[in-house]
């Protein structure tokens, strides 16, 4: 791996042409801001300019990059440039012009989740990368994902064709049994791919303002190269696509401006550190672990149900003195006092003021005094109706 740190349009002089074979890169996106960041002690800061002052400058700095870089780039070779709203039009314009509109592969949307406090619009949820090759014959291994739940089996076990008026069918052999298919190992990968945004207490993550996750750079990769390919990062900053390389077994180069950059990249290829994602291993899915049969009777409440907490089923969009309200179901089995306790222990993690528990079980009575005043207790319908067949029972017993 080689980190040379100065202007890539001077250090991009030195590089052989036709010599690499994918080039990554994230220039600054002409957000007309200082960036800046600690990392995670709070001992050093990295900071950079994306200060333009006009869309010109900033598309002249640009294309003279992106001349050099197609100089350099293998005939096999693509280039992939991560942008968001705030210049994507310009640069998809530049990557015509020295790429050529014909060798637009794709638009690839990273998709997120991550929260926020937007000004007034849409969260802005994604960021784009764009696909571009040299020529027709590009390096591109494909990568198959999961199956929709909702895919028929059939459509995973038939092998399809099409009939003389181009409509899909299964494809049948001369006595006309269905075609079974050939191994299958997935659904090709789309352009838009759903990876976690880096959350600050990920153990990759190193303070760097604009820092990406390796499993992001990792699939380009992987898609566009094979072991012992060169890789190419003109703006490298935190060093995430040198990271990548070396994890998959290829060669990189990268460059920053920055001594900040350059020191950092250098620090992580010594030690690279990469975060799993239990999103991607487990699917998301695997998290929605609220109770059904709470919620079912919470239905009706203005409320959000809360996944993966043993204290609470739901939170109010309603709040009371601009505190959360938290709503708990009392649990087959668990006794009153148990379900006070756990909702109890919640609201005063919560800072909940007030919260309801739900009460669906008869039980023995408890004193006033064992219940905290902020906690309220209703009864669940099943609990309401069997107290009034009771008393009804009583009223209307033969002395």
């Amino acid at each position: 791996m080689k980190v040379l740190k100065g202007d890539c349009l001077k250090l991009l002089e030195q590089i052989q042409d036709e010599s690499v074979e994918a080039i990554y890169l994230d220039p600054p996106f002409f957000t007309e801001k200082t960036h800046k960041l600690k990392n995670r002690d709070g001992s050093q800061e990295f900071s950079f300019d994306d200060l333009w002052g006009c869309h010109k400058k900033y598309a002249e700095f640009l294309y003279q990059r992106l001349v050099h870089l197609h100089r350099v780039l293998k005939s096999s070779g693509s280039i992939f440039i991560h942008c968001d709203a705030t210049a994507n039009y310009l640069i998809r314009s530049l990557l015509n012009e020295v790429f050529g509109p014909d060798q637009f592969r794709s638009e690839i949307i990273w998709y997120y989740k991550r929260w926020s406090n937007s000004k007034k619009g849409l969260l802005p949820a994604h960021q784009t990368i764009y696909f571009y090759s040299k020529t027709d014959s590009f390096t591109f291994n494909t990568r198959y994902t999961d199956y929709s739940e909702s895919t028929n089996v059939d459509q995973i076990l038939q092998r399809r064709s099409r009939d003389s008026q181009g409509k899909t069918v299964y494809a049948r052999d001369e006595q006309g049994e269905v075609i079974l298919n050939d191994s299958k190992k997935g659904v090709p990968l789309s352009d838009v791919w759903e990876i976690p945004y880096l959350n600050p207490k990920a153990k990759e993550r190193v303070g760097y303002p604009t820092q990406k996750p390796i499993l992001l750079l990792e699939r380009i990769i992987e898609m566009a190269t094979n072991p012992g390919d060169l890789i190419l990062d003109p703006f490298c900053g935190s060093g995430t696509t040198l990271v990548a390389a070396k994890l998959l077994g290829r060669h990189g180069i990268g460059m920053d401006i920055s001594d900040d950059a350059v020191n950092l990249t250098q620090q992580r290829l010594i030690n690279p550190i990469k975060t799993d994602s239990n999103l991607l291993q487990k699917g998301r899915n695997s998290y929605l672990t609220a109770d059904k049969e709470a919620l079912a009777l919470l239905q009706g409440l203005d409320s959000i149900p809360v996944h993966r907490n043993k204290g609470i089923d739901a939170i109010l969009k309603q709040q009371f003195n601009h505190k959360p309200i938290l709503v708990r179901v009392q649990k087959p089995g668990e006794s009153l006092l148990e379900s006070i306790r756990l909702l109890s222990a919640a609201a005063q993690t919560k800072s909940s003021q007030l919260s309801i528990l739900v009460q669906t079980q008869q039980s023995e009575s408890i004193s006033e005094q064992m219940i905290p005043a902020s906690i309220k207790i209703v009864h669940a319908p099943l609990v309401q109706i069997k107290q009034i067949l009771h008393d009804t029972g009583k009223d209307n017993a033969v002395s």
